[in-house]
């Protein structure tokens, strides 16, 4: 079957079951017998997260009693966006995950410690969970946080795959130099990172990257998905870009000025029988790749993201994403935890504060920060120096799923 053929298939299965889609296209007046092609699809009005919260229920496009999961996003954006799955969704999120860890080199031979949530509703912890019995590697589901318990982990199993947020992956390599653990001859020899970049826009890594492969001689591949999507990009070891699963997503760069490779992802996850979706406006800024790659793949890859739409900061005529600040404040030594901050001032710009942890940070590093950030940014964000432990709760309140690392106050 070809490209065409699996979205129009889609399509046909939307358009006959989904409340929402027949709506808007009697609304805009579309007749579906009008979309013959790629060209014709891309004239499809978009679908939005607000859009999706809106019109949830006019989304289910199957009986309740055929629904065996329900997750729901993490609500980096705004409000959490629940999502209905019913037993092929679940089989199509396996193989998704199978075929995302086999593009990153992962075997049946290998064991995948798993340091995300399997719980609260949470779709990645459960999507690799079924990606690794799918591909038949085993599992050892640490959960998160708890360094302690993680290296007791390693070290008793001996784990060779770790998936892992990179920014809790410097607090496991700080516990275990605190405790003695000699990390370097552990048995992990790949980390597949998620929730944060770890590369910049040419693909070196960034001062994140730089941090933890100077200090651990693994291999660190990047990912990109949302619940939305249901279908992960994931480097090779080449690490240029998350490759394209072409038979489960339809990915579209939205571009923007000149630059027609770089622009918003629009996405139209395939095969999705519960909530399907069509041109899901993501947010997220990247840059499309199409040569093939020295892996021999030739499908799209997606580089780093550059920015989300809805985070783009405006601070002293300056344009900022999250991403840029928290390079450089993974450049500097001697910071440890942080979170960025934006809010709206008393003449309605944005005003951008940092916090960081502790009372005891050197004010050379602090003059230093100061530089990088006007050497890199050209502006240079409030630092507000925080409690320790009231930063932590802020990082990780009691029911998150992952760090929270950017705070948008603004409206």
């Amino acid at each position: 079957m070809s490209n065409w053929q699996k979205i129009k298939a889609h399509l046909d299965y939307v358009l006959d079951n989904s409340k929402y889609y027949q709506n808007l296209f009697n609304d805009q007046g579309i007749d579906r017998a009008s979309i013959i092609d790629l060209e014709s699809f891309a004239q499809i009005p978009t679908t939005t997260k607000e859009d999706f919260q809106a019109n949830n229920e006019q989304f289910l496009c199957v009986d309740r009693h055929q629904v065996v999961d329900y997750v729901t996003t993490s609500g980096t954006l705004g409000d959490a966006l629940t999502l209905a799955l019913t037993d092929a969704d679940l089989n199509r999120l396996a193989d998704n995950e199978s075929s995302a860890f086999e593009v990153a080199g992962v075997t049946p031979d290998d064991i995948i410690q798993i340091t995300t949530t399997l719980d609260r509703r949470f779709m990645a912890g459960m999507a690799y969970f079924l990606g690794a019995r799918k591909l038949g590697a085993a599992v050892v589901r640490s959960g998160v946080g708890a360094p302690g318990f993680q290296w007791d982990t390693i070290l008793r199993i001996k784990p060779t795959v770790l998936i892992c947020v990179p920014s809790f992956l410097v607090k496991l390599l700080d516990y275990a130099e605190a405790a003695g653990i000699k990390y370097e001859e552990a048995s992990i020899k790949k980390v597949i990172c998620i929730g944060e970049p770890i590369r910049n826009q040419d693909f070196s890594l960034n001062a994140l990257g730089e941090k933890l492969t100077s200090r651990w001689d693994v291999q660190l591949y990047s990912t990109y998905a949302s619940t939305e999507m249901a279908t992960a990009f994931t480097e090779c070891n080449h690490g240029v870009g998350g490759h394209h699963l072409q038979d489960l997503i339809h990915v579209e760069c939205q571009a923007e000025n000149d630059q027609p490779n770089i622009g918003e992802v629009i996405v139209t996850p395939l095969g999705i029988e519960g909530m399907p979706i069509l041109r899901y406006r993501t947010g997220d800024i990247c840059e499309f790749h199409h040569k093939t790659c020295a892996c021999g793949r030739d499908s799209v890859r997606l580089g780093p993201i550059i920015g989300r739409k809805a985070q783009m900061i405006k601070f002293k005529g300056t344009t900022l994403f999250p991403s840029s600040i928290m390079n450089v404040l993974n450049e500097v030594d001697g910071i440890g935890s942080f979170q960025i901050e934006v809010s709206t001032n008393e003449l309605g710009l944005d005003h951008v504060a940092v916090k960081l942890a502790g009372s005891e940070i050197r004010q050379s590093v602090l003059e230093n920060l100061r530089e990088k950030f006007t050497a890199s940014l050209r502006v240079s964000p409030e630092i507000l120096i925080t409690d320790p432990l009231e930063l932590g709760k802020l990082i990780l309140p009691e029911k998150a799923r992952k760090p929270v690392l950017f705070v948008d106050r603004r409206g």
